[in-house]
């Protein structure tokens, strides 16, 4: 029997969001329901409402979420109804040349459910990322759902779902920092003050943060940054360099998406060093650099797809750690919201004072 739950719906390209009533489907065979428990307000929302992501309309916002397992459909075993459970959208197919590569973090088929949400008039919804949970309920794929110590604060934990497992992935798995290392992350938002977290748990020796807005220099250094640099009053690619014994570092990480600054993430690395882009440009963005300069300075100039996560793997070890005190996700937690409240919370993302809203149900 279907069930009908509030939502969060982008109705049209640039429209304020509304809260709709959402029909959601019993679980079909390989799906699961969840109850949603927490659900942080990302920037890949904003891009769904604004049309950047595609025009596939109305959509179902949410997607850094957490909640526990209703039920279940037919042929799953991975999940169980009352499981904790983080949401991804990371569900590996097992079967693409990737996964049969042994390289399921690249997975280039994950799969959703199969049957689609509606609004009370029937019209189907296209849910964010494949999950949509802005709403009390939502429907996923069981391979979106991994099962974590349920007595992790939802708030907290559902933020792995996306931006902060996109950070913390970018130094760990993608950048595969190495105890001693130094990092620099420039643009210290969710995604990159989440690369700092992560540089610290590697054991990076040096992390360098860079920014334009002092507050979230203020955020990188709570999380573990060694050193901060106000990109607007020094040559960033020479503090950089002055910070790593005229070198440059060895990992920088560029969580900003725009060409300005992935050339700074170039000059600013070492000989042989790695260049990590996790900043989201836009399709018009062009980058030019000599091609003499990409040979002669050798390494790797590496692109982060959610931070390269596997997310049974990572979840529950990230989990782990902050039960351990090691990773404070409880820090990325700004403020707590209603469903009624994400438009405010759009605008304080943009303004840059939140590093995550949370909606609570």
């Amino acid at each position: 029997m279907t069930q009908q739950v509030r939502g969060v719906v982008a109705p049209g390209k640039g429209e304020k969001v509304r809260i709709e009533t959402i029909v959601v489907p019993d679980a079909g065979p390989g799906e699961a329901v969840v109850k949603v428990q927490a659900c942080g307000v990302c920037h890949t929302d904003l891009h769904y409402r604004e049309g950047g992501i595609n025009d596939e309309f109305p959509f179902l916002l949410g997607h850094e979420a957490a909640g526990i397992v209703e039920s279940v459909g037919e042929g799953v075993t991975e999940v169980a109804p009352g499981d904790f459970v983080i949401l991804n959208w990371r569900a590996v197919c097992h079967e693409c040349r990737a996964c049969r590569r042994g390289r399921p973090w690249y997975c280039f088929n994950t799969h959703n459910a199969k049957q689609p949400m509606t609004l009370a008039d029937g019209t189907a919804l296209t849910p964010a990322l494949g999950i949509g949970a802005f709403a009390e309920k939502t429907l996923v794929a069981a391979g979106q759902c991994t099962k974590v110590d349920p007595s992790a604060a939802p708030a907290a934990a559902g933020l792995l779902g996306c931006g902060v497992m996109a950070g913390i992935g970018a130094a760990l798995n993608t950048g595969n920092v190495q105890r001693g290392d130094s990092v620099a992350v420039i643009g210290c938002g969710g995604v990159g003050t989440a690369s700092v977290a992560g540089a610290r748990l590697a054991g990076a020796a040096k992390i360098i943060a860079v920014d334009l807005d002092e507050r979230k220099l203020e955020w990188a250094r709570s999380l573990g940054a060694t050193h901060t640099l106000h990109a607007g009053s020094a040559d960033v690619v020479e503090a950089i360099r002055e910070l790593t014994d005229g070198n440059g570092a060895d990992v920088v990480i560029e969580a900003v998406g725009r060409p300005e600054t992935y050339q700074q993430a170039f000059y600013a690395r070492d000989l042989a060093g790695t260049v990590v882009l996790v900043g989201v440009p836009t399709p018009e963005m062009k980058l030019e650099l000599p091609l003499l300069d990409v040979f002669g300075r050798g390494g790797a100039l590496k692109s982060s797809w959610y931070g390269d996560c596997l997310p049974d793997r990572d979840f529950p070890m990230l989990i782990d750690l902050y039960q351990q005190g090691r990773l404070d996700l409880d820090a990325f937690v700004s403020e707590t919201i209603g469903l009624e409240d994400i438009e405010e919370a759009f605008a304080k993302m943009h303004r840059g004072e939140v590093l995550r809203s949370v909606v609570m149900f």
